[in-house]
């Protein structure tokens, strides 16, 4: 059997009729500007990677998802977060699970260098199973994105962490078809349930101290529909991605097991790049020096004419 997103449960096509048809009637902006000071704001959960925590009795990571999902989809509109809210929903109240939960969160707003400043709790035992939690998170436009892009930049691409926070109902379904609990190992990845649970990568300082030397033009986020994220930094160009990073050991098992072709692979995963940043050619080597300092980035791809976006050497166009 050939397993798919849609096929899991999450058809990407329609999540995008549905953000169409809510933009549709309230209209989309990035920002608002009060006091002459430009606000974004982004909003987020963790999905249901929180299946996999409940199995494995483990939430002291899922916070930094949660951190690290909103922060990263503010650096794609130039803001710089500052602060953030946190909203957990439980069928039944749990002190312990709450501060295992708790741990995370402020792991991640560490790592991100802003604030928890307020959060909200409801017990929702008709609606909530076991629970649900995710945030909000504010920024301070510095550089608004994208801006100035052109054919011939170079898309530097940033290594992720694994799985992050996206794709996992088609991960988890390909494990349980294949008879496997969170609990088993398997040679390349250890215990499944570890591995799944890896956090988010938070890119905030990296991309904070290149703001500092070069010139960002753009920024994607590469989450939930993979490299399909490109087009929501610029819909009218061409991202030709020549080298792409080779993805870790976790993507190749759930590609075997599940029997999952290349192509839907890079449209639901992240496969090794979590954030894509788009620079001009002539800062391009700089911008990888800065980035290497902390992080392993390299040259991905290129900046082409047209509306597409391309894997050359694995045959995928999008």
């Amino acid at each position: 059997m050939e397993f798919t997103y849609a096929k899991a449960g999450v058809d990407i096509e329609k999540e995008n009729e549905v953000i169409e048809a809510i933009t549709g009637v309230i209209g989309k902006k990035n920002s608002v500007e009060y006091n002459g000071i430009k606000i974004a704001m982004s909003t987020d959960g963790v999905g249901s990677k929180i299946i996999v925590a409940n199995e494995m009795k483990k939430w002291d990571t899922i916070g930094i998802d949660c951190i690290a999902m909103n922060v990263n989809d503010l650096l794609c509109v130039g803001a710089k977060p500052i602060a953030f809210v946190d909203y957990l929903a439980m069928e039944k109240m749990d002190a312990m699970v709450a501060r295992e939960i708790a741990k995370g969160l402020e792991k991640g707003v560490e790592e991100a260098g802003i604030s928890i400043i307020g959060g909200e709790t409801a017990t929702l035992p008709e609606i909530i199973k076991g629970f649900d939690l995710a945030g909000t998170a504010v920024g301070i436009i510095e550089k608004e994105l994208p801006r100035n892009v052109k054919e011939g930049d170079v898309i530097v691409g940033l290594k992720s962490n694994g799985l992050h926070s996206n794709g996992f109902t088609l991960a988890r379904k390909v494990f349980k078809e294949n008879g496997y609990s969170f609990h088993d190992e398997i040679d390349e990845i250890g215990i499944i349930g570890y591995e799944l649970l890896k956090p988010t990568r938070i890119y905030v300082k990296e991309i904070e101290e290149l703001w500092d030397e070069v010139e960002i033009k753009g920024i994607a986020h590469i989450t939930g529909s993979g490299l399909y994220k490109l087009r929501r930094m610029i819909g009218e160009f061409r991202f030709i991605i020549d080298e792409p990073f080779e993805p870790q050991p976790i993507f190749r098992v759930i590609q075997k097991l599940g029997n999952v072709s290349e192509h839907e692979m890079y449209k639901t995963f992240n496969m090794g790049m979590g954030m894509a940043i788009v620079v001009s050619k002539e800062e391009s080597e700089q911008a990888i020096q800065i980035l290497n300092r902390s992080i392993e980035a390299k040259a991905v791809g290129k900046i082409g004419e047209g509306a597409a976006i391309e894997i050359p050497k694995l045959g995928i166009k999008y």
